[in-house]
């Protein structure tokens, strides 16, 4: 997802048309290619098993761009109990499953221009059939969290842009 607003990048010099507001991976970050042919594993794009023993979800964490007026959106995986991640997969078509209470769980993404966030904690808010569910963040000082509630500003934006293009420099 992009909007109309294209920016000079000033790690390249180059113009870049517009200016991404979603990101996203694949896999929780303790998923590895072999894992695939493990019967005991599973990936699909919305919830993840590995080796029987830990049960992610994806979801989004949403961050406002206060002088856009828009998201950016972190699409992360979490870490669920076996009990939470079996709970979700009941409702999973169920009319008014946003109706759940929030499930906590660990965040399992690794977010580049941020300090680490592996194992920050989380609440998972389930959202409508057809909609990822929202990860809201413990409320501390991590910048992470700190960005959630109070949201960035289009430079921020640019700056993640710039960091992702161009992750080597």
């Amino acid at each position: 997802m992009s909007n109309d607003l294209g920016f000079t990048c000033s790690c390249c010099g180059q113009r870049h048309d517009g200016l991404p507001l979603a990101y996203s991976t694949e896999a929780p970050v303790y998923w590895t290619p072999e894992m695939a042919d493990d019967p005991d594993s599973e990936l699909s794009s919305d919830q993840c098993v590995i080796q029987g023993q830990a049960f992610f979800m994806r979801g989004t964490i949403e961050i406002p761009v206060t002088d856009l007026g828009e998201t950016l959106s972190w699409g992360v995986w979490v870490s669920l109990s076996p009990e939470k991640y079996a709970r979700a997969g009941e409702l999973w078509e169920t009319p008014g499953r946003e109706n759940e209470p929030p499930y906590f769980g660990w965040l399992s993404t690794a977010l580049p221009t941020y300090p680490p966030t592996i194992n920050l904690k989380t609440n998972l808010h389930i959202r409508p059939v057809g909609q990822r569910p929202l990860i809201e963040l413990e409320p501390t000082d991590h910048p992470l969290a700190v960005e959630q509630r109070n949201g960035i500003t289009l430079a921020r934006v640019q700056q993640i842009a710039e960091t992702l293009l161009h992750p080597d420099r």
